[in-house]
Parts: C-alpha cells; structure tokens; sequence
C-alpha cells in the first residue's frame, strides 16, 4: 500500500486513525502494530515475514545487548552478528542479482540466477533497527522490554517504506504516552495534503517531462538537455520531500513527533551545507555509526579524507547496487574534501548567488548521475550538457517544453525556498476559513489528479 493511493487516502488512513481514536490509550500500540502489518501486507505480502524477522531479531539482539553492560566484549560481538545479519540481508536481496549479472558477464556467460524482487523499505526499516541497537551499545538508550512497544515502532507504517529514519531515542517517551487531540490531527492532515500536493501537482508532472527528455537523450539539444535536468532536480525533491511531508503529517496525527527530513536544501550556499539540510535522518545516520566510529576528522587528513570517502561511497550503495550510485557517492565525497581543504573558506567570502549557483550546479550534475541506470547513459547526458554530440544548442522542441511547462517551472523555484511557506503562513494565520479554502482545495487538485493522470510511485520506494 502506497501513501499516494486512493485507496490509502480514502479508505485505510480514515478507519484506522478513527479506531486509533476511540481505542483507550493502553491499545494503541497494539493497533499501531496490527495496522502497520496489513499495510505492509496489503503491498509486499511474500516479504511480510521478513519484517517479522527483522523486528523480532532486534528486539531480540536489543534485550541481550542490554543485559551484557559488563561484558563488553561479548556485548561487541552479539552487536556485530546482529550488524553482520542486517548487511548479509541487505546485500542478497539488493546486490545478489547484479553481482550474479557482473560475474556472468566477466565470465562470458549467462548465470541461471534469478533476480530477487527488493523487498519495499527494506533499507529504511533495516537503518532504523540498526540505530536501535547501536544506541543500546553506546549507552544512548535502554533496550524496551515490552515487544508490542518495540515491534509498534519497528514497523510503525508512516515512516516504514521511505522514511525518515526515526530513531528510537526520538520517540522512546511517545511511544509509551503521547498526547492525540484535534490540534494534532489538524497540523498532520495539514502538513499530508501538502506532501500530498507536492507530489502529485508537482513532482508527477515533472517526472513525465524529464523522463520524455532522457528517453531521447540520444538527439537532444543542449538547452532541452538543461531543461530536463532541472526538471529531475526538481521532481526528486518535490517527490522525496513531499513523501516526507505525508510521513511526518501522518505521525503527527497519530500524535507522533518526528523530526523533520528536509530543511530547503535547494538555498545551500555549499555541498556541504546540502547534505545537512537534504535527507538528514540518512546523512545523520551515517554520520553517528559510520563517520564518527571510523575517527571523524580526529585522526589526521589522511584518514579523515579515507572516512569521507568511504562514507560516502556507502551512502550510493545504500540507494542501490548499479555502479552509478557508488560513482554518485564518490562524486560527493570528493566534493566535499575539496570543500573542508581548498574552497570553503573562499567559498564563504562569494557573494550568496555565487556560491548558491556553484552549489546547484553541482548538484544538478549529481542528480544525473543518479538518476540514470547506467554511468554510460548518465555519460551521454552529461555530453548533451556540454553541447557535445547535442542537436544544436536550442530547436523547437526545448521551446515546446519551455512554453508549456514554464508556470510550473516559476512556481518550484520559489516553493523551494522557506520564505515562500512563510508568506503564505502569515496570510493564512488569523484566519480559519483561509486556511481551510486552501488546504480543500490542494486535496481536491491532487485527488483529482491522482484519478486521471498516470501513476507514479514515490522514487525513493526503490531503495
């Protein structure tokens, strides 16, 4: 089940939040945890069990990584088995068929293998386990005792299939109270028609125009080349961020808290303020049990710029196993090497437009990387760019796509930034029916869309 779908928006979602309201506090978790596991159930029913496993393996491992404060060296151990398990789980259903591809293609022949389906949210709720048990080991929280607590947060289904990564530090109080009133519930139906309408009104769009422009990339001019990839560099927030909004907006009304996924990524003034402010529960993730245990920027440049890039060559491999996402990764970390040793200081005496545009160029360059399956067709887009192998540097078909998607085009660049969300606030705030006007008929636009126009899943749902 998807958070975009009709079914989702009009049927689950109201009968659980009214059963989850008129249940007595004592029953929610376990209505948490029965509601999630059809949700999962209703999309991925072959890998229900899977998540099974996962959740009770951690509580599992949490209980007994708990009781061994003394024994530090078998509580290091029972922490890298249950490590090691979630790493071997990650890399067959993610890396098994490729490997298997690559092999045989090494080889010169064809390895009777069978690609295995990538089970939804495996690496999301798989991160979220982990930090569970890493924050047992360094002492940053207790193991909970009571499994339908723990299982209603291991599979808590908001946040299950693409975040944020919400750990269980953050939430450990909700989960044993938390307060649901009409305030809550107003603020989370709020902040999910915004998701909704982010990814549906915007995203949607933009993600039929760019994937028309790469389909061609072969015999494309330079300008549609420009238009596609601000098109992607668009459509991958709207999309992702819009995900987050309806998670977080769907948390808030089952009165959860979750800390928020995005910060207006598109203002950084460097790539390093990027990716503090684009998917932080990822970055801070990696940061907490990847960076900081390997050293950080303790243990001497050599070293730091080892765990930079190892780092971040695991954040590609995270999203997926084609060779493209390692390279996007490596293209990160080397980034921002160059910032913490050459530009950074520069980099804060440019005046805020130069060093908004370097960071988006870069960027945006990035996000073609990603976005192609192969670094051969991310290769042949990249020429496009620069005007190499390009069908000139403008025809009527970049005229075509700049006419009839221009309004779309003026909106995202201020819908990207906080000062947009402020003024519309700050109209809205004394008034009641304003708000209701607006948000009505945001729901009504991107419900309607969602019946007529062709479906896209969330980009994220893939990793």
């Amino acid at each position: 089940m998807l958070l975009n779908s009709l079914f989702f928006i009009f049927a689950f979602l109201p009968v659980v939040l009214f059963l989850y309201y008129v249940l007595p506090a004592g029953g929610r978790n376990l209505f948490l945890l029965a509601a999630s596991l059809v949700f999962y159930a209703w999309g991925d029913p072959v890998y229900l069990i899977l998540l099974i496993f996962s959740t009770v393996f951690h509580y599992v491992m949490g209980q007994q990584i708990g009781r061994e404060v003394q024994e530090k060296r078998r509580r290091k151990l029972d922490l890298l088995f249950a490590a090691g398990v979630d790493v071997f789980l990650l890399c067959f259903f993610k890396y098994f068929g490729p490997a298997a591809e690559l092999l045989g293609s090494l080889l010169h022949t064809q390895l009777p293998v069978r690609e295995l389906a990538l089970p939804i949210g495996l690496s999301f709720y798989t991160f979220k386990n982990m930090s569970y048990l890493f924050d047992i080991y360094y002492g940053r929280t207790d193991a909970e005792k009571n499994f339908t607590d723990f299982a209603a947060y291991g599979v808590f289904f908001p946040v299950m299939t693409a975040g944020p990564i919400v750990r269980y530090e953050d939430v450990k109080r909700q989960i044993k109270k938390r307060r649901v009133n009409a305030l809550q519930l107003g603020y989370g139906a709020r902040r999910f028609i915004l998701g909704l309408a982010k990814k549906v009104l915007l995203a949607d769009t933009l993600a039929s125009l760019y994937g028309e422009i790469s389909a061609g990339a072969g015999d494309i001019s330079v300008l549609t080349a420009w238009i596609g990839m601000f098109a992607f560099t668009m459509e991958i927030y709207f999309d992702f961020s819009g995900y987050s909004d309806m998670a977080i907006g769907i948390s808030r009304m089952l009165g959860f808290t979750v800390k928020e996924n995005f910060d207006y990524p598109y203002t950084s003034k460097s790539i390093t303020e990027f990716w503090r402010r684009w998917h932080i529960s990822l970055g801070s993730w990696f940061r907490d049990y990847i960076y900081i245990p390997l050293g950080g920027n303790r243990a001497g440049i050599g070293k730091h710029i080892r765990n930079i890039l190892i780092v971040w060559c695991l954040t590609g491999m995270w999203h997926g196993a084609s060779l493209n996402f390692p390279v996007w990764g490596l293209y990160y970390g080397i980034l921002l090497i160059g910032e913490k040793y050459f530009l950074g200081s520069r980099l804060k005496k440019l005046p805020g437009w130069i060093s908004g545009a370097y960071t988006m160029l870069f960027v945006m360059v990035g996000w073609m990387l990603f976005s192609h399956e192969s670094l051969g067709d991310a290769g042949i887009y990249l020429k496009r760019l620069a005007g190499i192998g390009a069908a000139g540097f403008a025809d009527g078909m970049a005229l075509y796509y700049l006419k009839t998607n221009l309004l779309i085009f003026l909106f995202c660049i201020p819908a990207c930034r906080p000062g947009f969300f402020r003024w519309v606030e700050s109209r809205l705030h004394d008034s009641a029916v304003g708000s209701a006007l607006l948000y009505g008929a945001l729901f009504l636009l991107s419900t309607a869309s969602l019946v007529f126009s062709s479906y896209h899943p969330f980009l994220y749902l893939r990793f």
